[in-house]
């Protein structure tokens, strides 16, 4: 399914009816933006908590906020707010013009000096070191979108030379142009309820690349679905491998483990050539500009050890494809592997396979929601390798914690990669993250 794209930028909303529908850190930058320009909106919140836009009055969706929204000529919704809800369906159909705040910013950005990173995975991390990168080799970079701030905000002060933005599947569906340059880092069934499906998750992640103004993606290679799907991409495309430059030492100091993360930064060194940003052709400069680098939190990020058995938070690992990332960024090490969380449906299937099949000792402990499906998963996987240690569902996460400390003592890992999102158990990846922290100073406690 289409929807059409508005083609607005954050100048045309002056003197216009605005709503602001969906707070957290995007809708307070909405805020923010819209009142630099003299709008008042109005402002609306599915569920609206005390704080949200200072001591403002938020109207609850439900209770008379989508009213309120249906009165207005735009209205700058959120990411997280489906743009195929029944609500968003109800304004569109008022005439109601519905927009995104980065999409809005896109419109009018010097595209030239902007990138875009998609990927159902690897675009938080790609982004980062494309920024380290520009900030190594002496530009002024800001790294922002999904992964942090919107380059809109007015709180944020400063001009920069380029602008990495991480867009997610969410925010790609209102963007209406792209910059000439894209990137692409993998893709994988996700976040299906919200957009309704995999195809349609596959078009509106890769919608990102291919709007006017596109002209090349820098794409995963490695990745049958991506290359099966370049007809949604740029016109042009490069293909990175995760072999390529296989001499290259160049992106040894940013220390990230995993053949998945040789391949990101390779694409964001192909990004950088790209763009025409001097030294990118340089192994030595980028060697230099590489050090330093810091891994972004909860993936796969080594948070301590306990009696020789190591504790690696990969938490925002939310589908089957970074789980069998992270586990293959161990080759050849004893893994205690717990998932499991939200469930949204994806097939498990190929989780059970790449698990089952490991050479390496691998057990696998699941937390609900999905644990049990999960463990149906690998109930029905015919092929079991020797190494395989079996499955154990969980009741929770200190549970599933400490029966993998037992199991990987002396030298194992216990490796948290869920393969689904935190909701229900937890507020969000970062709370998942604390309690997992929490759960490996019990077993030193213990």
């Amino acid at each position: 399914m289409t929807r059409e794209r508005p083609k607005l930028g954050w100048g045309d909303l002056r003197g216009a009816r605005v709503g602001v529908w969906g707070f957290g850190r995007e809708g307070e930058a909405n805020l923010r933006k819209l009142r630099s320009l003299g709008v008042e909106p109005v402002l609306v919140d599915d569920s609206p908590t005390a704080g949200e836009a200072g001591d403002e009055h938020v109207l609850a969706t439900a209770d008379g906020g989508l009213d309120a929204l249906l009165r207005c000529e735009v209205v700058v919704k959120t990411p997280g707010i489906s743009s195929y809800s029944p609500q968003a369906d109800r304004l569109r159909q008022a005439g109601v013009v519905l927009a995104g705040g980065l999409g809005l910013w896109l419109q009018e950005a010097d595209r030239e000096r902007v990138v875009c990173v998609t990927g159902t995975k690897g675009k938080s991390t790609t982004s980062s070191i494309l920024g380290h990168l520009l900030t190594g080799l002496g530009y002024r970079a800001m790294v922002g979108g999904n992964i942090g701030a919107a380059p809109y905000d007015p709180a944020l002060a400063g001009d920069c030379d380029y602008w990495v933005i991480e867009v997610s599947s969410y925010q790609a569906t209102d963007l209406a142009s792209s910059p000439p340059v894209t990137a692409v880092t993998s893709l994988h069934p996700d976040h299906l309820p919200w957009h309704g499906g995999v195809e349609q998750y596959y078009r509106d992640k890769l919608s990102a690349c291919s709007q006017p103004g596109a002209e090349l993606t820098v794409a995963n290679g490695d990745s049958e679905l991506i290359r099966a799907r370049a007809g949604l991409l740029a016109p042009r495309v490069e293909w990175v491998l995760e072999t390529d430059e296989a001499s290259a030492t160049w992106l040894d100091p940013l220390g990230l483990p995993g053949r998945h993360n040789r391949r990101n930064a390779l694409i964001a060194r192909r990004v950088l050539r790209a763009l025409g940003v001097e030294g990118a052709d340089d192994d030595e400069a980028l060697r230099a500009a590489a050090a330093g680098y810091e891994g972004l939190p909860s993936r796969l990020a080594t948070i301590g050890a306990v009696a020789g058995v190591s504790f690696v938070d990969d938490s925002l690992s939310t589908n089957v494809l970074p789980t069998l990332a992270a586990l293959d960024a161990f080759p050849g090490r004893r893994i205690a592997l717990i998932v499991g969380g939200q469930d949204r449906g994806i097939d498990y299937a190929p989780l059970a396979a790449g698990v089952s099949g490991r050479e390496s000792p691998t057990y696998v402990l699941t937390l609900p929601d999905g644990g049990q499906r999960i463990s149906a998963a690998f109930a029905a996987t015919g092929t079991r390798g020797e190494a395989f240690a079996g499955v154990t569902d969980c009741q929770d996460l200190e549970t599933a914690v400490a029966a993998a400390f037992a199991w990987a003592r002396p030298d194992g890992i216990v490796l948290l990669s869920p393969a689904a999102p935190s909701f229900g158990q937890f507020r969000d990846y970062r709370d998942r993250a604390e309690a997992f922290a929490r759960a490996m100073r019990a077993c030193a406690a213990g």
